[in-house]
């Protein structure tokens, strides 16, 4: 798995956020606010995102409405496990993530350990 591209990014940033069904045109529109685009630059990406599994579809009349497969956290995680397995030495990846994490992020891991601690899966 890899990262997004700059509208790939865009456009499931704002899918993310709608939580709802979101069709192409809804999606231009929002995008159209920050810069010119065309209605089939969207559309190809979009269907792209479908291709690769982070968006599902469905037919309303002559288009489709999208939705998200995955919340993004849900998807951040997959991104980082995959970047984690192909890191080579995991334990010294760890290492060097956990030697850059600013006090805030430090937080955030100590709360999720809580929710989820050590050891796997309850």
């Amino acid at each position: 798995m890899r990262g997004l591209g700059d509208l790939e990014s865009a456009i499931m940033n704002r899918l993310w956020a709608y939580r709802r069904p979101a069709s192409v045109r809804d999606v231009l529109e929002d995008l159209r606010r920050d810069r010119e685009i065309a209605y089939t630059t969207v559309m190809t990406v979009m269907d792209k995102l479908h291709t690769k599994g982070l968006l599902r579809r469905k037919a309303v009349g002559r288009a489709y409405v999208y939705e998200t497969v995955a919340t993004k956290e849900a998807y951040t995680a997959d991104l980082m496990r995959s970047t984690l397995a192909s890191g080579g030495n995991q334990a010294a990846t760890l290492v060097h993530f956990l030697e850059q994490l600013t006090p805030e992020e430090s937080a955030a891991l100590e709360a999720a350990l809580k929710v989820y601690p050590p050891g796997g899966r309850s």
